[in-house]
């Protein structure tokens, strides 16, 4: 299976090139200029020069705090080039696999999200993805959107990377304590990817397996419980920590507004693609370790 994948340089394309070995899948990543969200134009030459059995669209504006001032631009990235990315893969016969976010949604529901909840962003980035998927919806039924949160990784800027540089820089933390949702490995998220890759690809006939779809770690915390758990396994490897003080949203004032509930409802996925994330805890483990050691080895301890 081949599998093109924009977004070349960010934490899931990272994670699917170390992944697709172990699913028989070789991963092309495309960027910058060959393929350009903002110019139309070079998507379909880029694909076309892949030969890809499916595309994956992985790239996008990230920069969420920004995006209240650069709306036009989150949203020509994230909705209008997500469309194009779609309507490449439409013109070459092939599935799409589109990643969204938990910020479609409002996050004032009382239970986890399930895919027929009605969204409701409640800033910039949120309103350029759900753009985004009505965008690839249009462009092709031949799509699996697939929705997850707070992703992390061993590569990149993320929480977990964020929260172990702090450890060597103070005592205590304080992180929001009043926003649950469910920390995902990029890294588990790339073995998802792949099973819903395969099952496009090798089950063409089977309609169900496309439309949106959630996608998360198993289990679900708040940020300082995802905070304590990084440094419990940092203090485990012999690496950094630091004491979590939890605070309120409105004691951290940032220019988005983020959704107090971030769960997100998996059952869909296991049902229809057979996939069921590990939770997070075990991942957060592995990564943290992962990090740890990577570390000491470049410390030469």
């Amino acid at each position: 299976m081949r599998i093109a994948i924009t977004g070349s340089k960010g934490q899931v394309a990272r994670s699917l090139l170390e992944r697709a070995q172990s699913h028989d899948a070789e991963v092309i990543a495309l960027g910058r200029p060959e393929l350009d969200l903002l110019k139309p134009a070079s998507i379909t030459p880029a694909l076309k020069a892949a030969q890809p059995d499916v595309v994956v669209n992985a790239a996008a504006y990230t920069a969420v705090d920004r995006s209240e001032q650069e709306a036009e631009l989150a949203k020509a990235i994230n909705g209008f080039g997500a469309g194009a990315v779609a309507a490449g893969a439409a013109g070459l016969n092939i599935p799409i696999v589109h990643l969204s976010t938990d910020y479609v949604f409002a996050g004032d529901l009382d239970r986890p999200y399930r895919e027929d909840d009605t969204p409701g962003p409640i800033g910039a980035y949120g309103h350029s993805k759900h753009l985004g998927e009505r965008a690839v919806a249009a462009a092709t039924s031949n799509h699996a959107i697939l929705r997850t949160a707070w992703v992390y990784s061993p590569f990149g800027t993320n929480f977990v990377r964020t929260m172990l540089r702090l450890a060597t820089e103070r005592e205590v933390v304080k992180v929001v304590a009043d926003q649950y949702g469910s920390p995902t490995s990029a890294l588990d998220l790339a073995d998802a990817i792949l099973r819903v890759c395969w099952n496009l690809v090798q089950r063409q006939d089977e309609a169900g397996l496309r439309g949106i779809f959630h996608v998360a770690g198993t289990g679900y915390t708040t940020w300082a419980g995802f905070a304590g758990a990084i440094f419990a396994a940092a203090a485990a490897s012999g690496g950094p920590y630091a004491a979590v003080q939890p605070i309120p949203t409105s004691a951290y004032p940032t220019a988005t507004l983020r959704p107090a509930n971030s769960r997100l409802d998996c059952t869909k996925l296991h049902a229809t693609h057979g996939v069921l994330l590990p939770h997070w805890r075990t991942s957060t483990r592995s990564c943290v370790t992962r990090l740890i050691k990577g570390a000491s080895q470049e410390d030469g301890t």
